[in-house]
């Protein structure tokens, strides 16, 4: 009884330092990992770093906020505003074309506006579609299987055409993918080419052109096409390229618009002067089109004046309009 007695204590101790089972599990748990930064936004956080405060604004699409880069025009009486739209891969302050437009304009008289666009999901990684084994299908399809006195050539008959209809059934999937985010993508941009044109027209901006480099051409004029915004009367398009899995390309979207549109070209480049014809063509079968080509001529050693050939030729074609 004494041993026994000298035990209790021990078990109650032991008892008391048990952590109960559900209690050790939330413990160990991990905490959840925040969601990871598109890289439009880890661009937009650099670009926070480096531009001076006074021409950060941030503007809200819907449910998200963007970085856009502001400066008004150095005028008492100003002219517009530019809208900027970069293409992919690039931001708000990108060096060619982007960043050197958004300076210079305000020096004549426009306040520049320059927005930052979000990764396409049409761009991501898309998730892999595994195919079942042909027995596999045939069971889903309800078919049986061959009969035993069924020749081997009939077998591989059978299977062929049902890997087809399980082809077929993929690539369909993969279209309507392909076109959900396409749709997704247009949303998202359109709604930040929404917020920018409010921004403009607060600073009384009695015209806006949109001006858009590489794919940034390609979704401005898709925006124009689509939602036809009163309050945007020019469209620029500077290199423009189409991106890849939309549902427009620009030969199709450019010379349709209901605007001037000037669409600025390199001529020393094959693949850019061939889609630049292929656009033309395209207007000439339109009647009363809008559409302008001016072409430019790349300097790879001396992005300077390559920059600044680019702004006198935009210059220049929105000066007779105004």
């Amino acid at each position: 009884m004494c041993c026994l007695a000298s035990l209790l204590p021990l078990g109650a101790l032991a008892a008391d330092g048990e952590t109960p089972p559900a209690a050790a599990e939330v413990a160990a748990a991990p905490a959840p990992r925040p969601p990871l930064l598109e890289r439009s936004q880890e661009d937009a956080q650099a670009l926070e770093r480096l531009v001076p405060k006074a021409e950060q604004q941030t503007l809200q699409a819907g449910n998200e906020s963007f970085l856009a880069l502001w400066k008004p025009a150095n005028d008492s009486d100003p002219q517009g505003a530019v809208i900027i739209v970069p293409g992919a891969g690039e931001n708000a302050d990108w060096p060619n074309a982007v960043g050197p437009l958004r300076r210079k304009f305000p020096d004549i008289g426009w306040h520049s506006l320059s927005v930052s666009l979000p990764d396409l999901l049409a761009d991501s990684p898309q998730a892999r579609i595994e195919s079942k084994p042909v027995a596999e299908v045939q069971k889903d399809q309800g078919e049986t299987a061959p009969a035993k006195d069924t020749p081997a050539d009939a077998n591989a008959n059978i299977a062929q055409a049902t890997a087809a209809d399980s082809d077929t059934a993929q690539s369909t999937d993969a279209e309507q993918a392909s076109d959900q985010n396409d749709q997704a993508d247009a949303e998202r941009i359109f709604a930040r080419l929404d917020a920018a044109v409010a921004y403009a027209q607060q600073h009384n901006a009695r015209s806006i052109v949109l001006i858009g480099h590489g794919s940034g051409a390609y979704w401005a004029a898709r925006y124009l096409s689509e939602k036809q915004p009163a309050q945007v009367q020019k469209l620029v398009m500077v290199a423009a390229q189409t991106p890849a899995r939309v549902e427009h390309d620009l030969e199709s979207l450019a010379p349709t618009l209901k605007v001037p549109a000037a669409d600025l070209y390199y001529a020393t480049r094959s693949a850019d002067r061939k889609a630049a014809e292929l656009r033309l063509q395209a207007s000439k079968r339109q009647k009363d089109s809008q559409y302008k080509q001016l072409s430019l001529i790349a300097m790879p050693g001396n992005k300077g004046a390559e920059q600044e050939q680019l702004f006198r030729r935009v210059r220049g074609w929105m000066a007779p309009q105004e």
